[in-house]
């Protein structure tokens, strides 16, 4: 069987047994990898950008390279091949989680209870949800949903099909040592400025192809085409900024503005200025555009790798 046959195959088993099973509540393999990356960081933390960058090339080069020894050693195996990216697929990816966390978050707000709505909202995004009232929950909820669909399935799948199984761990360790480290605190503002700047790099390719799939999956492509050319640049996050805008634009929503981190009070663009102010309704709107997305990358991921093997084998 050929190595886009082996992908294509794989990533489909894995993103339905996502859909099937969702995340285990004990023994995720990523919540595995970030307890060994805490463990490295205990021994090489520094307030040094060298250091950090040591941090993230022994957890992501880790990564990938055990992804690598599996994928060599199994290859002549047609169905153990397949079986390694199916369960690597499924390890990776989040959109069940993300949907069901999305929609728990949405329940409490259309039965009136904010302060449910607040304790739950950690579990998606680092939001100050004390800070936020329940338009400011749902529209939270909205952008973390638009940016997590790149994040934890099209990212992924993309690299998968770029790499095979080293590339699905590896997109999956630098994301989370970008929510480890990546963030600009006193402690990491230098010891993780390699996993945020490596991240913006793996995730660029995913974060284009999201919003490709978002105009073409929602319900205004004019409107997110719109917005995505006018607003995503103004976005702090250069991959974020498209994701946001085109789900923003396809949505007819407006998403951005004054939001808080960890006591800090960011400003930031608004975008899809056109739109309505988000509704609680809005949230199932967005996670159905987000399983949408979802479906296309993997059609669009398994058809680029079976065209690219083909030509090369």
């Amino acid at each position: 069987m050929r190595a886009g046959r082996v992908f294509a195959y794989g990533a489909a088993a894995g993103l339905l047994g996502d859909h099937l099973l969702g995340d285990p509540r004990r023994g995720h393999p990523v919540a595995g990898f970030g307890r060994a990356a805490a463990a490295v960081e205990k021994v090489l933390w520094r307030d040094h950008r060298g250091w950090g960058a040591l941090h993230t090339a022994v957890c992501a080069g880790g990564a990938v390279a055990l992804g690598a020894v599996a994928q060599s050693r199994l290859r002549p195996s047609r169905a153990a091949s397949v079986a390694l990216t199916a369960a690597a697929t499924w390890a990776v990816v989040g959109g069940t989680s993300l949907a069901h966390e999305a929609r728990s978050v949405g329940e409490a707000l259309e039965a009136g209870d904010v302060e449910a709505a607040r304790a739950r909202l950690p579990h998606l995004c680092g939001r100050d949800p004390q800070a936020l009232d329940a338009d400011g929950i749902a529209r939270a909820v909205v952008e973390s949903v638009a940016e997590n669909t790149s994040d934890a399935v099209v990212g992924a799948l993309v690299w998968g099909a770029a790499c095979g199984v080293p590339g699905l761990l590896g997109f999956r360790a630098v994301n989370t040592l970008d929510a480890m480290v990546g963030h600009r605190s006193a402690k990491y503002r230098r010891y993780g400025w390699a996993s945020a700047r490596l991240d913006d790099v793996a995730g660029w390719p995913g974060a284009r192809l999201t919003a490709v799939l978002a105009t073409a999956a929602g319900d205004d492509p004019r409107g997110a085409v719109r917005a995505w050319r006018a607003d995503a640049g103004r976005h702090p996050s250069p991959n974020a900024g498209p994701v946001e805008a085109s789900f923003a634009g396809a949505l007819g929503v407006r998403l951005g503005g004054t939001l808080s981190y960890g006591g800090r009070v960011e400003h930031r663009p608004v975008l899809n200025r056109e739109g309505r102010p988000v509704a609680v309704s809005d949230i199932e709107r967005a996670v159905r555009l987000s399983r949408r997305v979802g479906l296309l990358a993997l059609g669009v991921s398994a058809a680029a790798r079976l065209v690219v093997k083909g030509r090369t084998s």
